[in-house]
């Protein structure tokens, strides 16, 4: 209905295109001048006849007058039938204004019904489903996916398919489910717990929540020798506060790698954070560790409420934060911090806390670039 609503418009708009300008010559035509100046002329040769009469004027004089003036009426007499004529086409305007309302849809009404498909219903969402997968765009491909997988929940390779599409379009957390009912379905698999992590990671916002690691270390120990969970692995233990845990697991990654890969030039940073610019490395070193959730902490986490979960993990910030404001620490530690914060919706005490850390390492120019790094991945403005 609205179709042909929108038709009616235009045709209405395309004859009054047609007509308006025919109308306007129309009342230009039947508004002539030449009857006026006839009047005039005649009146001029009554006059002369007049005067001559009356001996006012020589005849001489009112023969040449009449002449001149019976010239000017003439010619006022043939512009007026002139013009008489153009304004007379009554027909040829009626034509036109006929082909401008009839003739016009009509012709538009042909091409249609010959080139178009009046009969053809709107294609509702469903339809649009069903098309050919290469006339379609990419959320309606998603789209279908999510329908089928509505209809049939227990289709594992469903699940599969869709989850590393969610992680490409900025859909982390819509990955991790899908990777999880696969992994259900269809049994674990190394690349599946490696992927629903690290989706975990992203959606955490770079922090290696429990779940995450959890799947890094059954992945591991699938396969010891695949590098993305033992990297995982190797930041979650940084970010729990395992110093020397960490540099360990950092070590014994890049020991296995030619150096031309690309998680290198990251590995090599943190392992420099942990080491390079916090003193001694190795376990028996008299500096300190720093201090975050233990394993412990993190399993007990799991069986409490969400409210008290949210209380611990606010604790053990609030801890670190002061801890570095009192004490000081490492690069790692403080972008530690920024992230917590952000995790916790916190961006005021994040913004505080990397300005706290630029001050703290102003004179540390790599240690800096890196702390400005994870701001900015994180969104924050900094200094």
């Amino acid at each position: 209905m609205v179709f042909w609503i929108l038709i009616a418009v235009m045709t209405a708009v395309a004859a009054l295109s047609v007509l308006v300008p025919l109308s306007r010559a129309r009342r230009s035509a039947d508004t002539p001048s030449g009857n006026a100046d006839e009047a005039v002329y005649r009146d001029q040769l009554s006059a002369i006849e007049a005067e001559l009469k009356r001996g006012l004027i020589e005849p001489e004089a009112a023969g040449a007058a009449r002449t001149e003036i019976a010239r000017r009426l003439l010619n006022a007499h043939d512009a007026h039938g002139q013009e008489t004529g153009r304004g007379s086409r009554g027909p040829g305007l009626k034509f036109a204004q006929g082909v401008a309302l009839v003739g016009l849809p009509a012709v538009a009404v042909g091409i249609y019904l010959l080139f178009g498909a009046p009969d053809l219903p709107d294609a509702p969402l469903s339809a649009r489903l069903e098309a050919p997968a290469e006339e379609q765009s990419v959320d309606v491909l998603i789209a279908r996916v999510e329908r089928h997988l509505s209809e049939n929940p227990e289709d594992g390779q469903g699940w599969v398919v869709i989850a590393p599409v969610y992680l490409s379009i900025g859909r982390p957390q819509e990955s991790a489910r899908a990777y999880a009912q696969a992994i259900r379905l269809l049994g674990p698999r190394q690349d599946w717990l490696t992927d629903m992590g690290e989706a975990m990671v992203i959606a955490n916002q770079g922090l290696v929540p429990a779940e995450a690691r959890q799947a890094f270390e059954q992945a591991a120990a699938m396969d010891a020798t695949a590098v993305k969970p033992r990297f995982f692995l190797a930041l979650a233990l940084g970010q729990e506060g395992k110093k020397a845990e960490a540099i360990e697991a950092w070590r014994n990654l890049l020991a296995g790698a030619e150096g031309t890969e690309a998680w290198v030039g990251a590995a090599r940073n943190e392992l420099a954070e942990l080491s390079g610019s916090d003193g001694p490395s190795d376990p028996g070193s008299q500096t300190p560790a720093p201090r975050g959730p233990s394993q412990e902490d993190v399993a007990a986490s799991q069986d409490m409420s969400p409210v008290d979960r949210q209380a611990m993990i606010r604790g053990m910030v609030a801890g670190l934060a002061e801890r570095l404001a009192n004490e000081g620490g490492s690069a790692s530690e403080w972008k530690q911090l920024i992230q917590a914060y952000v995790v916790l919706g916190d961006r005021q005490s994040a913004e505080k806390a990397l300005e706290e850390a630029q001050a703290a390492y102003a004179d540390k120019p790599e240690d800096l670039s890196s702390i400005k790094d994870v701001a900015r991945q994180l969104g924050l403005t900094g200094s």
